[in-house]
């Protein structure tokens, strides 16, 4: 078992909740990839994107649903001050998972994050598990309960007619 893998499993077995860990057939980096391996609506994936704030150089870790995307300026506005993307070094360094399977939890230093309110919408939720090829299903109140996560607005607004998922 691999070093992230072990962490995330271990941060789990330590909230004693119920999850559902499993090594997929396929690579699961995508939000696509994974709701094809996990057999879920896209929206069920947890993407989790870091950025980095550009006055405190701190990792901040946005929990998002599958299909949704993050407006930075949003994120901006919930985190109280402007962010950039994190670069794969500093996302390793600070988490110690690569990119393609950073989970919301097991990281090697707490970050501050926040929570999609559409991943509430679903009774299970699929996030990955430390590497390219695993993933867990949580119930969405249960991941927000043991990350401490924050539910915020920050995603990108939605086109025209389609209100799914954004939050005013």
């Amino acid at each position: 078992m691999s070093k992230s893998l072990a962490r995330v499993r271990a941060a789990l077995d330590a909230a004693g909740v119920a999850f559902d860990l499993r090594e997929m057939a396929a690579e699961t980096r995508t939000a696509e990839q994974a709701a094809a391996a996990a057999g879920c609506a896209l929206d069920q994936i947890v993407k989790s994107v870091l950025f980095r704030g550009t006055g405190s150089g701190q990792l901040r870790l946005f929990l998002t649903a599958g299909g949704n995307r993050i407006d930075p300026d949003r994120a901006g506005a919930v985190a109280q001050e402007p962010l950039e993307r994190a670069d794969a070094a500093l996302i390793r360094a600070e988490t110690g998972f690569a990119i393609g399977g950073v989970a919301p939890l097991g990281h090697l230093k707490p970050c501050a994050l926040w929570m999609d309110p559409r991943l509430m919408d679903f009774a299970v939720v699929w996030a990955a598990a430390g590497t390219p090829r695993h993933i867990f299903a949580i119930a969405p109140a249960t991941l927000r309960r043991i990350t401490g996560a924050a539910l915020a607005g920050f995603t990108a607004r939605p086109a025209p007619g389609d209100t799914a998922g954004y939050v005013k």
